[in-house]
C-alpha cells in the first residue's frame, strides 16, 4: 500500500481539527518530496551530431523543396529552433519564409504560417485544407500542420477529432498526389508533478490526498490517445513526425511517463519548457534538429 493510500485511511478515522493538525506538516513534507522528485537532466547533454552527419548534398536538396507548415505558438517555437540550428550550422541553406498566403510564394523554401484558432482543432484542419487547395497546380513538395496542446482538453472527444483529421488528410492526399503530406503527433504538457510551477505541484498533491480525480490536470491522456490513433493509422503508410515522443525523451533516451488509471502515458521533459507547454530554448533546438534531419530523410 503506497503512502497516499495510507494517508487517506488515516484521515478517514480522525475529526476535522485533528485532520488539520495532521495534514499541515504532512503537506509540507510531501510537497518537498514532490519538488525534488522526478527525472532531471543533471549532466545530460544534447547530442546534435545527427545534424553534422547529414551530407551537404541532402541539405541542398532540402533547400530546393517547397515546404508548407501550418501551426500556432508551439510551431513558432519550432521555427525559432530551426533558425537556431541554421545559425549554428552554416552548411544548411534553408530559406525560412513566413507568409499567411503561401500560394503567393513561388520559390523554394520552408514556408510557415498560422492556421485556425487555439482550442478549436476543426478550425485548423479546415484552414490547412483551404490553404492547400489554393495551391492549384503548384502542389508543394511537402506539407504538414500541427495541432497545439491546448486543442485537447479533458472533455475532448478524441475519436471524433481523429476521424475529422483522417477525412481531411485523406482527401488532400487524394487531391494532391505530387505532395508528400506529413503527419505530426500532438505536442504534450509537462507532467504536473514535474511542473516548474509550485502551485501545480501543490494542486496535484492535494487532489491525491483528498482523493479527487486528476483527469483535468492530466490532459496529456487525450493527447496520447490521439497520437496512438495517428500512429496506428499512418505508421506504415505515410511519414509521421513524432513530436510528442521527441518532447517526452531525455537526451539519454529515457522517456518521461506517468500513469493514470493503470495506463502509461508520455509527458514532456520538464527541462524542455518553462511554462509546462511551450518549448524553451533547449526544447526548441531538440525538436528543430530532429525535424530537419527527418525532412532530409524523406528524399
Amino acid at each position: 500500500m503506497n503512502t497516499i493510500n495510507l494517508i487517506k485511511i488515516n484521515l478517514g478515522k480522525i475529526n476535522l481539527r485533528k485532520k488539520l493538525i495532521f495534514i499541515l506538516p504532512l503537506l509540507i513534507s510531501l510537497f518537498l518530496i514532490i519538488v525534488f522528485h522526478g527525472e532531471k537532466m543533471q549532466n545530460q547533454t544534447i547530442d546534435f551530431s545527427a545534424i553534422k552527419a547529414v551530407p551537404e548534398s541532402a541539405w541542398v536538396k532540402l533547400a530546393n523543396q517547397r515546404i508548407l507548415f501550418g501551426h500556432q505558438s508551439v510551431g513558432n517555437n519550432i521555427m525559432r529552433g530551426i533558425k537556431d540550428i541554421i545559425n549554428d550550422n552554416p552548411q544548411i541553406k534553408l530559406n525560412i519564409i513566413e507568409n499567411p498566403q503561401p500560394a503567393q510564394v513561388l520559390t523554394p523554401g520552408f514556408i510557415h504560417f498560422k492556421i485556425g484558432r487555439n482550442t478549436d482543432p476543426q478550425s485548423k484542419m479546415d484552414e490547412f485544407a483551404k490553404i492547400i487547395k489554393q495551391e492549384d497546380d503548384k502542389e508543394p513538395d511537402l506539407a504538414f500542420f500541427k495541432f497545439c496542446y491546448v486543442d485537447f482538453s479533458a472533455n475532448t472527444d478524441v475519436n471524433k477529432v481523429f476521424n475529422a483529421y483522417k477525412k481531411t488528410m485523406d482527401t488532400l492526399v487524394s487531391s494532391f498526389p505530387k505532395t508528400t503530406f506529413i503527419h505530426v503527433t500532438v505536442p504534450l504538457n509537462s507532467n504536473p508533478k514535474n511542473s516548474n510551477s509550485w502551485r501545480t505541484r501543490a494542486k496535484i498533491l492535494l487532489k491525491k490526498i483528498l482523493n479527487q480525480p486528476l483527469d483535468k490536470l492530466i490532459v496529456n491522456k487525450q493527447r496520447n490517445e490521439f497520437n496512438e490513433l495517428l500512429r496506428n493509422a499512418y505508421g506504415s503508410k505515410a511519414p509521421i513526425f513524432d513530436l510528442a515522443s521527441i518532447e517526452a525523451t531525455f537526451p539519454n533516451g529515457k522517456q518521461n511517463v506517468f500513469h493514470n488509471k493503470g495506463k502509461r502515458y508520455l509527458s514532456m521533459v520538464p527541462d524542455y519548457t518553462k511554462d509546462g507547454g511551450h518549448l524553451n530554448e533547449m526544447g526548441r533546438k531538440v525538436v528543430a534538429a530532429k525535424l530537419l534531419v527527418f525532412l532530409t530523410q524523406l528524399f
